[in-house]
């Protein structure tokens, strides 16, 4: 739990961070073939307890930023949350539906999103997905990227 952590804590420094830390794949377990029932994923309870230590850090604030393929999707993420990781409060969850989006894919939908942020903040995205940190570190490289292979100790 230590690297992850001090190595985020390196990062933020005394400088206000925002890390938008994805859910499939790093704080749910990404079930082939089941995109679509995220009231049954598997909480990866290592990944959220190096998370919530995180969120007590100073001068930093943890969002989640991840996507779905329908709007109606978007409450069973935010039951799941309210059940396995409530320190992410609803008003810091930013799930994007594709549906919503003409169906473009999650890696532009999320770098879209990040496009309109202010930029007096230093941000971090924690995600499991290569493509999705490509997109984001091209089109917006004062935004930090780190895989969530990060958190492994």
């Amino acid at each position: 739990m230590m690297y992850f952590y001090n190595l985020i804590k390196e990062i933020v420094g005394d400088k206000k961070t925002i890390m938008y830390v994805d859910m499939d794949g790093v704080i749910a377990a990404y079930d082939f073939g089941k995109p679509l029932e995220f009231d049954k994923k598997r909480p990866l309870y290592t990944n959220i307890k190096k998370l919530e230590e995180v969120s007590k850090l100073d001068n930093i604030e943890l969002r989640i930023l991840s996507a779905c393929r329908t709007e109606s999707q978007i409450d069973e993420k935010n039951e799941w949350l309210d059940k396995y990781a409530p320190f992410f409060t609803k008003d810091k969850r930013h799930i994007l539906a594709r549906e919503k989006y003409n169906f473009i894919e999650s890696s532009e939908m999320k770098a879209m999103y990040l496009e309109q942020l202010n930029d007096e903040e230093q941000v971090i995205v924690l995600d499991d997905d290569n493509v999705v940190l490509r997109t984001i570190h091209k089109k917006l490289e004062h935004i930090m990227c780190i895989q969530d292979s990060e958190m492994i100790d």
